[in-house]
């Protein structure tokens, strides 16, 4: 377990302070540079801006890098972790704004390209046992569990997660999928 103040390397297992408690999991990546950074150094950063959302040190995931799916042709490949955090708001809904207020923050545009390159994505996949689908908020989020770079990291973290509303644990759906693009491990233990 590793740790830089209010962000742990950590699988859920070795935190018992959250045995229990509601956690909300959210898929963070990044295939876009700004002036602010290259999408590994965003991913930092967004890490230490979603640590103000929880209530408790940010669990988080390694860094991978995988290949872009269901995105424009030529579209580069993306960094992406999982977080999981200890929700400050109060309910699934405002946990979505503050989520697209840092996407915001860190120059995401949305356009009429779906799936084009970005700066910053942070979905929501999941908040509690919640089952929702409301307006722009599905929860689960829909596609998680045919996502390899969602699930690998996220098992990183919880290693027994179950997807709400789904019999099978999430090691067992992200068997089903391994073979979906590459991913590859980025080393930034420095940075934590």
């Amino acid at each position: 377990m590793s740790s830089h103040s209010n962000i742990i390397k950590a699988k859920l297992d070795e935190v018992p302070a959250l045995a229990g408690a509601q956690l909300a999991y959210i898929s963070i990546g990044s295939n876009l540079a700004t002036r602010q950074g290259e999408p590994v150094e965003l991913l930092q950063r967004a890490f230490a801006a979603l640590a103000q959302l929880s209530d408790y040190p940010l669990l988080v995931s390694s860094l991978w890098e995988s290949m872009p799916i269901d995105c424009p042709p030529e579209s580069p490949r993306f960094v992406n972790a999982v977080a999981a955090l200890r929700p400050r708001q109060g309910n699934p809904r405002e946990l979505l704004a503050s989520l697209q207020q840092i996407e915001d923050d860190f120059g995401r545009r949305r356009g009429a390209v779906r799936n084009a390159p970005r700066t910053l994505d942070l979905d929501m996949l999941s908040y509690g046992e919640v089952l929702m689908q409301e307006g722009e908020l599905t929860l689960p989020h829909p596609r998680m569990h045919e996502r390899a770079f969602v699930l690998k990291p996220l098992l990183e973290i919880a290693p027994h997660y179950r997807v709400p509303g789904m019999e099978r644990p999430a090691s067992e759906l992200l068997r089903e999928i391994v073979g979906q693009g590459t991913l590859t491990p980025i080393n930034f233990a420095k940075s934590l």
